[in-house]
């Protein structure tokens, strides 16, 4: 139908409409139509010659998502959100593992022992399996009762779909999703936490990328060994007064360089494993509302913070029960730990790596939170460092890092060995929580086994090619 056939037949329901209304009826109709067009425009359309109506939503929107300030901004928001996590958990981790470490362990093994139980069953129980959730408790509960808040904080405010909106070109060239922006940073909380949240994303195959991927997000059970290693391999390396400076952008790098690794693996599963076109994002930016503080602490700390954290407890008792046994039974005098470190300590030294850090991060792997101090206890027990922990299958930390460095001094390790623990503490298997949480999600054996073993076989030859490259320059 050509434009003037169009013409006549808008003239002829127009006078129709006229004739069935009558002219006043008519007039008025057709100005409130004209009126409710103006107003979409107003608000739809910026005129050169006409200054637009000013809109809080779009003034803000103009800032964080412009293509110079939006990413910038991110970074910065995000670095606050990290630092006010690492910051604040301090002071009431310190309290929590005073309370549960230092008060309640030793006054519960007293109880034990006062009814005449064992020796072994009560090390095993209380050495062991209890320690083992202390630590996990005053470690991972403080970081994510603050992270998990301002995390949905940002969410009710709005402005975490401006985030996905800014990297979503990002990630489309990496063959990903956009919202994967999204599930990592919540993984930077707890990467259980960023599987879960991958739900938010339709496509079932960039769901799967998300997932795999959501490992490379630095976890805060992660963060204490990375800044204990930064501290003492890093920044002894400069003047005092640069050392904390120096030490803090190495643990940036780590992280800046986990978001680097999803970028990579994501970019190689879309042509390899997970083959297919990517979905249009298409995603209506919600307006800016205050946040909504009772419903974000109930979310938070109940939907997020404790589910993730009971899940944790439940795998790492198992594994302090492990820890003790490994190190308080023994064959020809020597504990099953020392055997095994004496064994692979060969083969991890091709890594840059020894057979301790091996060995904790096998018998750590329900809880990251674990390993820091299971490597300290186990090389005090392998080297027989009688001034230093409380017996085999004890776990602990010390204050000071003058001390924590003559033990690993005393362990043998060297520059060398910082820097690939940093490494393979980004790249090697998630925890048993995360594990448990993907094949929740996934229902499938393949992809959980797929998200295990690829950050394992990423760590290693990443150390491995590190390991070469510090015998070459040195």
């Amino acid at each position: 139908m050509d434009s003037k056939s169009n013409r006549e037949k808008i003239i002829s329901e127009a006078n129709r409409l006229r004739w069935e209304l009558g002219e006043n009826l008519y007039d008025t109709l057709m100005e409130t139509i004209y009126n409710n067009a103006s107003e979409i425009a107003n608000k739809a359309v910026t005129y050169s010659d006409k200054k637009s109506p000013f809109s809080f939503d779009r003034t803000l929107d103009k800032i964080l998502t412009s293509k110079y300030f939006g990413i910038p901004i991110m970074l910065m928001m995000l670095a606050f959100v990290f630092w006010l996590t690492i910051v604040g958990a301090n002071y009431p981790s310190s309290i929590l593992a005073s309370f549960l470490i230092d008060f309640l362990h030793p006054e519960l093994k007293n109880i034990f022992l006062s009814f005449n139980i064992p020796n072994w069953l009560v090390g095993l129980l209380i050495d062991g399996g209890y320690l083992s959730c202390a630590w996990v408790v005053s470690v991972m509960l403080p970081p994510m009762a603050i992270f998990f808040p301002l995390f949905t904080l940002l969410e009710d405010f709005g402005y975490l779909p401006r985030v996905a909106f800014n990297l979503d070109a990002i990630y489309k060239k990496a063959g990903a999703h956009g919202k994967q922006a999204l599930t990592m940073a919540m993984g930077f909380g707890c990467n259980a936490a960023g599987i879960i949240s991958t739900r938010i994303i339709d496509s079932p195959r960039e769901r799967l990328i998300a997932i795999i991927t959501n490992n490379f997000s630095l976890c805060n059970g992660r963060w204490p060994t990375q800044i204990l290693i930064a501290t003492v391999f890093i920044g002894s390396l400069v003047p005092a007064y640069l050392a904390g400076f120096i030490s803090a952008l190495a643990v940036i790098f780590i992280a800046v360089l986990g978001i680097i690794m999803s970028f990579i693996v994501s970019w190689a599963l879309t042509k390899t494993l997970l083959k297919g076109e990517i979905s249009a994002f298409s995603l209506e930016l919600p307006p800016y509302r205050p946040p909504r503080i009772l419903q974000t602490l109930y979310t938070s700390l109940i939907d997020r913070t404790i589910f993730v954290l009971w899940r944790a407890i439940v795998f790492s008792f198992p594994a302090g029960l492990v820890i003790w046994l490994i190190s308080n039974i023994t064959i020809d005098g020597i504990s099953l730990a020392n055997h095994f470190i004496n064994f692979f300590n060969p083969v991890a030294l091709i890594f840059g790596l020894n057979g301790v850090i091996f060995l904790a991060y096998i018998i750590a792997i329900p809880a990251n939170e674990l390993v820091l101090p299971t490597i300290l206890m186990l090389t005090v027990s392998h080297l027989g460092l009688n001034d230093f922990g409380a017996g085999s299958g004890v776990l602990f930390e010390l204050e000071s890092i003058e001390d924590t460095a003559k033990i690993f001094q005393a362990g043998g390790w060297t520059l060398l060995t910082g820097i690939n623990l940093m490494l393979f503490s980004l790249l090697h298997n998630p925890c048993s929580t995360t594990i448990f949480t993907i094949y929740k999600e996934t229902k499938s054996w393949k992809w959980t086994l797929v998200s295990t073993f690829l950050p394992i076989i990423l760590g290693l030859l990443v150390t491995f090619i590190v390991t070469k490259i510090y015998y070459l320059v040195h």
